[in-house]
């Protein structure tokens, strides 16, 4: 009996891993092939690469030969900017206003506030474009910020949730006691305490920010693309190498603030939590 349980165990874990490595060979595969294919010396965008250069890259941080590409990560980069900043302020009040509260409205709050990463991107894009025709507004980056600003909100707000549940009543009480006011104890107790809690959500949302798609596509014109949409472009329009290269500057770069947010804030904890 007992070798048949052993037997069954090493069965369980050989699947157990071999299901793991697919996933991870799935995950890191493409990766993987986009950084290869990046450092290509021909003029194509195919794998396997043909032989080694950095071309690309030089090409890519050319600001001549690549003034549209600098334009279109300018611009992401500024409405991610906004969106993360104004949307840790909003989700930090909106989180600490539902995270204790025992209210039944406050659940539906709290649900009204995530539903975002329920819908489609491509469904809310869409619906924003004509809410915003309808009221009047014209695509700008501004509008990208405010369409942003919904799809990446509820990252913050769970991982300030998550933050706020572990925090022990006691403390507060004790500051209350001790004479300080509701503001005081905010800012010198609650805050610091959760703001590891909301430097992971506002690294989700800067990220998503930065690779969103479907709500740029709606809310942008030809003098406000950003970089996914400039990227698509080109892999249409001629399959340009200088795509691969701005993955992998964006690979890099994501990795590098993973690995910061790690060592400061305890990322992958965060996201246990």
């Amino acid at each position: 009996m007992g070798r048949r349980r052993s037997f069954g165990d090493l069965c369980y874990g050989l699947l157990i891993g071999g299901l793991a490595l697919l996933a991870v060979t799935i995950i890191v595969a493409p990766v993987v092939i986009v950084l290869m294919t990046s450092f290509t010396e021909g003029a194509a965008l195919k794998f396997p690469p043909t032989g080694f250069s950095f071309r690309w890259y030089e090409q890519l941080f050319d600001e001549a030969k690549s003034r549209q590409i600098h334009k279109a990560a300018g611009n992401s980069l500024h409405v991610a900017f906004f969106a993360t900043l104004i949307g840790v302020v909003l989700a930090t009040l909106a989180s600490l206003a539902l995270a204790r509260n025992p209210h039944k409205l406050a659940r539906v709050a709290d649900s009204l506030f995530m539903s975002p990463l329920v819908l489609p991107g491509i469904t809310f894009g869409l619906a924003a474009l004509v809410y915003f025709t309808t009221m009047g507004f014209r695509p700008s980056l501004d509008l990208m910020i405010a369409g942003h600003l919904v799809v990446t909100m509820p990252f913050i707000l769970r991982t300030t949730t998550a933050s706020l549940s572990q925090l022990d009543p006691a403390l507060l009480d004790s500051s209350r006691s001790l004479g300080a006011t509701w503001l005081y104890t905010l800012r010198r107790v609650t805050l610091p305490l959760i703001a590891p809690g909301i430097a992971a959500g506002a690294f989700l949302a800067f990220m998503s920010s930065i690779d969103n798609v479907a709500v740029s596509l709606f809310l942008s014109n030809a003098r406000t693309d950003t970089l996914p949409i400039r990227m698509w472009g080109m892999m249409e329009a001629t399959l340009d190498v200088r795509v691969a290269a701005v993955s992998g500057v964006l690979i890099t770069a994501a990795f590098l603030l993973m690995l910061l947010m790690e060592w400061t804030v305890g990322f992958t904890r965060r996201m246990r939590d």
